[in-house]
């Protein structure tokens, strides 16, 4: 159950019954009214939920919103309801307060949901998928990598617990230009380690990075030097052969290892190899949204869609583009796969594309510009020491996942990664990420669990049961802060739909740091091992809530919630 939910809707249908009680009693006119809104105020002292409905009929009504607002309280019947009272605030704001019932029923439902709380049903759920990373195999991934993975596995995550059916998606980038100059750039080297630095010429525009190296070395103990008593062609097979299968591997390895797991690795050589780029190039030249030249390439006509130029889809030599196979691509995850909806995790470099890419798909018939979403993201900033980081001790290029990883905790990588919206640019410090202390928002969450595992096993040791939540009376919870915690708490399943809708999952971490805070502030302010029996069972219900809440958090996330720290 989603408690906010429950009480907007409370709010909604109390004003609207209200509403047709006085037009009845002749107290107000009937008009043509708008939809009632209700939202929750930022001045908890102002209420619970706040209410605009005398505002917006001020003028369908002709009076005055105070006047209207004064009919309606007089007509809620709130018995049944979840509000305890209606108050009249300014021109005509109704104020609505949580009565005691709601806050016990947030607390039981916790408890009755278990790991399962904060999961909703969507009123329109979507087979979604979510397709994020999609290195090219040509290298090992980078900062880029391992934000957008975090990035793209908590979206997945709440569009999950937010009632729909979702899908992870890897696309392998198997083939194509680059996949050639990697296969050379390991024969480079491996003729190289068989027949020295001068035996052959490392071409500049090859990959350079010591990972080359390490495949070119793994050849050399594997076959020595009989690659070289090969043909070229029959030489260049074995390595292309090796080298991109041992790449994928060692991602889909360090992906685990960052708690990462795709229901779907995609290779694109599968749409070459299958006809699908070209079937999908013949659809949209059907479609008439394609020219050829006098030298045989095929164009797409995107400026007539509103892009700034046309784009090549089939070479001259015969070729298909890399835009050509992406259009393809996506055609297979709508029209053959039955997505209704697509989300891509991709740098903010790639911005220009996506225009170009939803015209497309729109050309070819499957409403792209409707159908599928782009997460931009942006770049991010390592710093350590107060500066920033430039290079990896290891390689001497860019830092690279494996080498964070080597660095500091899975948990923290994949927290702080998560920390700000995509769009936002982030700096990443190496150094708070690791700190053992509250400084660090992931440890004070974590903290926060550990704390309540430790009062709920010292109240075992001290010979207490813990309470059965449907059979304590939950009552006496009545304090502030006590009540603060279990608005909070209220809260996730609402967070979590917003996180969806926002396709921003960083409003997790900040949630999860807000009701630690609020634990803390409650354990600090409220007696429990020694406090009444009848206190003490409701506050120890309060506190299994509490970490069951916080535990669900961190699982949306990704990282461990310990039991002792």
């Amino acid at each position: 159950m989603n408690a906010y939910e429950f009480a907007r809707d409370e709010a909604t249908r109390v004003v609207e019954a209200a509403y047709k009680k006085a037009v009845a009693a002749g107290e107000l006119p009937e008009g043509e009214i708008p939809a009632v809104a209700v939202e929750t105020p930022k001045d908890a002292t102002n209420g619970d939920w706040a209410c605009t409905f005398a505002m917006q009929c001020a003028k369908p009504l002709r009076l005055a919103p105070r006047k209207i607002a004064e009919a309606i309280v007089s007509n809620l019947e709130l018995d049944g309801s979840c509000f305890a009272s209606v108050d009249i605030a300014g021109p005509g704001f109704m104020n609505f307060t949580l009565n005691q019932s709601w806050y016990e029923g947030a607390v039981k439902n916790v408890l009755e949901m278990g790991k399962n709380y904060g999961r909703t049903t969507s009123k329109h759920p979507e087979k979604i998928m979510v397709e994020f990373v999609s290195a090219n195999p040509t290298g090992p991934m980078h900062m880029g990598n391992a934000r957008g993975g975090v990035l793209g596995d908590c979206l997945a995550e709440v569009l999950d617990w937010s009632g729909n059916e979702v899908t992870r998606e890897f696309y392998i980038n198997d083939a194509g230009n680059q996949v050639d100059k990697f296969a050379h750039s390991v024969e480079g080297r491996y003729i190289q380690e068989i027949r020295g630095e001068d035996a052959i010429e490392f071409d500049a525009s090859w990959y350079q990075g010591d990972d080359i190296r390490v495949l070119a070395h793994d050849l050399v103990e594997q076959y020595g030097d009989s690659l070289m008593e090969k043909t070229p062609e029959e030489r260049f097979a074995i390595i292309e052969g090796y080298g991109l299968p041992t790449n994928i591997a060692r991602m889909k390895r360090d992906l685990a290892r960052y708690k990462i797991e795709y229901d779907v690795w995609f290779k694109e050589s599968t749409l070459h190899e299958s006809g699908a780029v070209e079937a999908a190039v013949n659809l949209l030249t059907e479609k008439g949204a394609t020219y050829e030249t006098e030298d045989g390439a095929l164009w797409l006509r995107s400026t007539d869609f509103g892009c700034d130029k046309d784009d090549v889809l089939r070479r001259a030599n015969g070729f298909y583009t890399y835009f050509a196979a992406d259009i393809a691509y996506h055609f297979n995850k709508f029209s053959i796969r039955g997505f209704d909806r697509v989300i891509n995790i991709w740098g903010a470099d790639h911005h220009g594309h996506v225009a170009r890419l939803q015209k497309a798909l729109d050309a070819i018939g499957v409403n792209g510009s409707e159908r599928l979403e782009v997460v931009l993201m942006q770049l991010v900033r390592m710093m350590q020491g107060g500066e920033v980081v430039r290079m990896s001790k290891r390689t001497g290029k860019s830092l690279t996942l494996t080498d964070l990883l080597d660095e500091i905790p899975v948990d923290a990588a994949r927290f702080f990664f998560n920390s700000r919206a995509a769009e936002t640019q982030m700096e990443f410090d190496l150094d708070l990420a690791i700190k053992q202390d509250s400084d660090n928002p992931l440890y004070y969450i974590q903290y926060a669990h550990a704390r309540i595992c430790s009062v709920l096993r010292n109240i075992e040791e001290a010979g207490f049961a813990l309470p059965d939540a449907a059979q304590t009376d939950l009552s006496v919870l009545s304090g502030t802060d006590e009540r603060a915690l279990i608005k909070s708490i209220a809260l996730l399943p609402e967070e979590i739909v917003q996180a969806a809708v926002s396709r921003d999952p960083s409003r997790l971490n900040k949630y999860g740091v807000a009701l630690a805070q609020l634990f803390h502030r409650f354990y600090n302010a409220c007696r429990i091992k020694d406090a009444d029996e009848p206190v003490r069972n409701a506050r120890l219900a309060l506190c299994m809530a509490a970490k069951q809440t916080i535990q669900n958090v961190l699982t949306i996330i990704g990282v461990d919630a310990p039991e002792k720290m």
